[in-house]
């Protein structure tokens, strides 16, 4: 399957700005995305992200936790 992760490139190094589990020696493929796309993907990942998080099941959940 492949997954798609945000990074960002700091002192020449890629870092994944993202917590995801991946396994050593893992391949990955990296796109570099000019800064006209890179706003676009940002504001178009916060609202699928918004979407996600802003519902009442998740208040739900977190009650069941507190429990």
């Amino acid at each position: 399957m492949m997954t798609t992760v945000q990074g960002v490139v700091r002192d020449g190094k890629i870092t994944i700005v993202e917590n995801v589990e991946m396994p050593e020696g893992a391949h990955v493929l990296v796109t570099l995305l000019p800064d006209d796309d890179r706003m676009f993907w940002t504001q178009v990942t916060e609202q699928a992200f918004a979407k996600i998080w802003d519902n009442p099941e998740d208040d739900a959940h977190g009650e069941l936790l507190e429990e």
